[in-house]
């Protein structure tokens, strides 16, 4: 239950000296360059989820020269990834409370692109795990710093369609590299090995991989363009930096506490989500080809046009939609939001998989798909909006620890170990997609819905946070 804090909590946390509340009129970089900065960033996360998902693509090749099953094709699209994808964002984003966010990013982008390109040198399971690894220690450094970097440039009344916007990344990145990747793989269907300078022949597969990961290299250069804002909130003594007085981890630490029950069904309700979103994303691929007979380039075509433009819609309607109910009182819109897309999601991932045909499997993705996007980008406005602007990416990369530790690590392996171990049959991997879906739409509905009353006490939490932290300032 959240409480006011006390001085011998503020004490004990060591919260630095310096006001957080946020004053009327303090100045934000114009609208048109703050837009500009989203774009920038949101071209780095699509090239993000395009070296992300990549993989759903090339199941059989790779299984096939690898000589590896559905779990372990579901560690390299899951666990090796999202284990230190999880584990680098917190340190990282204390980083990004503390240091230049703008600077952090661009690095992180070229050690992710570098990895990807790497896995087109892999010849073992292992090696191409440990490039896994790689790409995930490298994107961990992005929305951390993209969140925090957004909060600064725009208002409250805009953050939730800017990071909407900026959260689409998630599913235009998704929706190309499905079709990037059945575009290639057609392209270089009736060739298996390819002669590249300097490295020599390699698999059309591992082609793939240099395609899709040296641009990226290009997107870190881009960063350069991109100014470090000050941030917002945070009083600072003349004779220090423009960066903001960092928060100590016992702060973050008491914060939390104190706001545990917010944090868990945020947290939790967002990665069951994801738990079903990384799932499907990983197999719904697999599913058009082996029950549908589709072909990859048919199946990457179709399946990447719905996650790009339903997942897009999905993601931007939403943070319109909480923007829209915050400006006329509703000061938990962003969560609300969350929760009516899970629910309204739950139907739908229980029909698709049933359907008959591959048209009405379709047909059927597109609602899944819309309404699975949409708590992705009011989820961590919701969390900028109840943290103190010293607190907030650190909070961020707790709820993406959280959120990725469920979705990418465990979706894709449980779909897998449902399709093998227990309808031992790798056609049945829609029944599988079925009770991931049904079973994870509806818990989260219930968490988010009994995270409602929590989280307006957040808000007041942060309110009595900000008066207490301002008159020990003064």
């Amino acid at each position: 239950m959240s409480k006011a804090p006390s001085h011998d909590l503020e004490n004990a946390a060591g919260r630095p000296a310096t006001s957080t509340i946020e004053p009327a009129h303090e100045p934000y970089p114009p609208t048109g360059y703050a837009w500009y900065v989203v774009g920038v960033l949101t071209l780095a996360y699509i090239f993000s989820f395009i070296d992300r998902q990549i993989l759903s693509l090339m199941v059989g090749p790779i299984q096939a020269d690898l000589g590896i099953g559905d779990k372990q094709m579901s560690l390299l699209m899951g666990a090796s990834f999202a284990v230190f994808y999880t584990l680098f964002g917190i340190p990282l984003g204390r980083l990004a409370d503390t240091r230049s966010r703008r600077g952090l990013i661009a690095v992180g982008i070229a050690v992710w692109s570098l990895m990807t390109a790497g896995c087109g040198l892999a010849t073992t399971f292992l090696q191409l795990a440990l490039l896994r690894m790689g790409v995930g220690v490298g994107e961990a450094s992005l929305s951390p710093s993209a969140y925090s970097l957004i909060s600064d440039y725009f208002r409250p009344e805009r953050r939730s369609t800017a990071m909407s916007v900026y959260s689409m990344g998630i599913y235009v990145g998704s929706g190309l590299a499905f079709i990037l990747g059945g575009f290639v793989t057609q392209l270089v269907a009736g060739q298996h090995n390819f002669g590249l300078p300097m490295i020599g022949p390699v698999r059309s597969w591992q082609l793939v991989f240099f395609l899709v990961g040296l641009p990226g290299l290009l997107v870190a250069l881009l960063l350069l363009t991109v100014r470090e804002p000050a941030r917002k909130g945070v009083g600072v003594a003349k004779d220090v930096s423009h960066l903001a007085a960092p928060a100590s981890l016992a702060a973050v630490w008491a914060y939390v506490r104190d706001n545990r029950s917010t944090f868990l069904c945020l947290n939790l309700g967002l990665g069951l989500v994801a738990l079903y979103g990384y799932g499907s994303t990983s197999w719904v691929p697999s599913l058009f080809i082996r029950r549908y007979a589709w072909d990859p380039w048919r199946t990457g075509l179709v399946f990447g046009s719905i996650v790009g433009l339903s997942g897009t819609l999905g993601i931007v309607s939403a943070g319109r939609l909480a923007d829209w109910l915050r400006q006329r009182g509703r000061v938990d819109a962003n969560l609300r939001v969350a929760l009516l897309g899970s629910a309204l999601g739950l139907p739908f991932a229980v029909l698709f998989p049933l359907a008959p045909a591959a048209h009405w499997a379709a047909i059927l993705l597109v609602p899944v798909v819309f309404f699975m996007s949409s708590p992705f980008g009011v989820a961590p406005a919701a969390i900028q909006q109840m943290m103190p602007n010293t607190m907030r990416a650190q909070a961020t990369a707790l709820y993406l620890f959280m959120i990725n530790l469920i979705g990418i690590g465990l979706g894709p392996t449980v779909v897998a170990t449902l399709t093998e171990d227990v309808f031992h049959d790798t056609k049945a991997v829609h029944l599988s997609l079925l009770i991931v879906g049904a079973t994870s739409f509806a818990l989260a509905a219930i968490l988010l819905g009994i995270g409602l009353e929590p989280y307006r006490r957040s808000l007041d939490y942060l309110k009595n946070w900000s008066q207490s932290d301002g008159r020990r300032a003064r």
